[in-house]
């Protein structure tokens, strides 16, 4: 198999929307077509896609941003899904190894991937490409705010 890694475009929003269903996210198009309007626009942000002869089947997301209690900048890997079709061929692994080259390209030190607990396949995986889970050491916050 020989994929190849391109940036996700506008007319991915389908596909991708397909996806994220799989990933647990289920949304529709034309939500995704939103939301690919501040992603794609996003300096700072990256979408890498996973491209089979046209098929998209798996995404990277990316994020970096400046840190300011080192020199340097952290780059977060906000999400990642691989087609279940696609899953343990290599897939995810090419699609991080993209997003630490990107990370490192725009001067990130620093890594971050967030996953949720009983995604313990996936931690696995993280694991094994050099990840470390930091949780009893650091906490994390979340507050969801609306207008």
């Amino acid at each position: 198999m020989e994929l190849k890694l391109r940036a996700v475009r506008r007319e991915d929003a389908a596909q991708l929307a397909g996806l994220l269903a799989q990933l647990g996210y289920p949304t529709d198009e034309a939500t995704v077509h939103e939301r690919l309007d501040y992603w794609l626009d996003d300096p700072a942000s990256q979408l890498i896609g996973a491209d089979d002869d046209g098929e998209l089947v798996g995404v990277a997301a990316l994020h970096f941003s400046p840190m300011l209690e080192v020199t340097g900048k952290a780059g977060r890997l906000a999400a990642l899904v691989v087609d279940e079709r696609y899953r343990s061929r290599g897939v995810g692994q090419s699609l991080v190894a993209a997003f630490e080259d990107q990370a490192r390209a725009a001067g990130c030190v620093k890594l971050e991937i967030t996953s949720s607990r009983y995604r313990e396949r996936t931690h696995n995986f993280y694991k094994q490409l050099g990840y470390e889970d930091i949780c009893a050491s650091s906490a994390r916050f979340i507050k969801t705010v609306t207008e």
